[in-house]
């Protein structure tokens, strides 16, 4: 029997390398032959699981592990589900001092911009909140 979603048990979901998204929507993503149900981080480092659910869940330390390979991405994706929305000024703040670019919009939006860069070898990643 399954856990309920609330309950059922964390970790933090990583697959190495930069990766072209197959398919999205249902709730998650396809890329390299997996399935990930939920949110993703699509960075230099690889595809790690990524908590927010909503644009109203995001926070400054959801974007750590972005931050800290900044020195490998000119420019983040925000996916925000099926509506396109800001980041706080806050997030803003601290792309900028890193010197990333952010770039919100739809995650599907985003997660099609997202290959298009990678296919043309710029530096780029993208955090997209998984949508039905």
């Amino acid at each position: 029997m399954a856990l309920p979603e609330d309950q059922a048990p964390r970790f933090d979901a990583h697959c190495p390398g930069q990766s072209p998204i197959d398919a999205y929507g249902n709730g998650g993503f396809r890329f390299a032959d997996m399935s990930h149900r939920g949110s993703l981080l699509f960075l230099p480092s690889g595809v790690w699981g990524w908590e927010p659910r909503t644009p109203g869940d995001l926070q400054l330390e959801h974007f750590s592990r972005v931050l800290a390979d900044g020195e490998h991405i000119g420019v983040l994706l925000l996916g925000t589900g099926v509506a396109q929305a800001f980041p706080s000024r806050e997030i803003k703040r601290a792309f900028e001092s890193a010197g990333i670019v952010i770039e919100s919009m739809m995650t599907g939006a985003a997660a099609r911009t997202y290959n298009i860069l990678l296919a043309e070898k710029r530096q780029v990643a993208a955090a997209l909140i998984a949508v039905d």
